[in-house]
């Protein structure tokens, strides 16, 4: 969906403006079916209480460790079959996501409403996307070469304004000089 037809969300949104919006999860399902969202900080200690476990114990069990733009997170493990992708470990198609009350954040923001675009982006650019990280940067760009737009503040001259550093970090030059 254009960003042009919802309202539009900037890297800079507040977090409770981003949560607000991804309410509109009519809980179908169809997220969870077919894969899980990536943790953020706060999202494994949250979950652990709630399921009544250590946060070891959850990690083991039902997490794995997976990089985005660079930076390590955890992400609930998926229920492969002959499939590359299947449900979320904690989704039930009867009872439907075991954790609904404590889900990660991206799961929250970034579910079946006209905003999950631009709120995948949000969550990417202030969750793990690292502007102190050359590769970081790379992978994001990398990223932008397969999207028509970028919502603001994520555009690669934003993220890093000083045009001499973005252009040794995309050519790989060397940051020192």
């Amino acid at each position: 969906m254009s960003p042009s037809a919802v309202m539009p969300l900037a890297k800079n949104t507040p977090l409770r403006a981003v949560k607000e919006m991804g309410r509109e999860c009519g809980m179908c399902g169809h997220c969870c079916g077919y894969g899980a969202g990536m943790l953020v900080e706060g999202d494994v200690p949250k979950i652990a209480r709630y399921l009544g476990i250590s946060e070891e114990k959850l990690k083991e069990r039902y997490l794995d460790e997976v990089e985005m733009f660079n930076t390590k997170t955890w992400r609930p493990k998926v229920l492969k079959g002959k499939k590359p992708y299947g449900p979320c470990i904690f989704y039930d198609r009867k009872a439907g996501c075991s954790i609904h009350l404590v889900k990660p954040l991206q799961c929250l923001i970034t579910n079946c409403n006209p905003h999950a675009e631009q709120a995948i982006q949000w969550l990417y650019l202030n969750y793990f996307v690292n502007t102190s990280d050359p590769e970081s940067i790379r992978q994001w760009a990398s990223y932008l070469n397969h999207k028509e737009w970028v919502i603001e503040g994520g555009n690669l001259k934003e993220l890093v304004p000083d045009a001499n550093r973005l252009k040794k970090i995309l050519s790989y030059g060397d940051l020192k000089k």
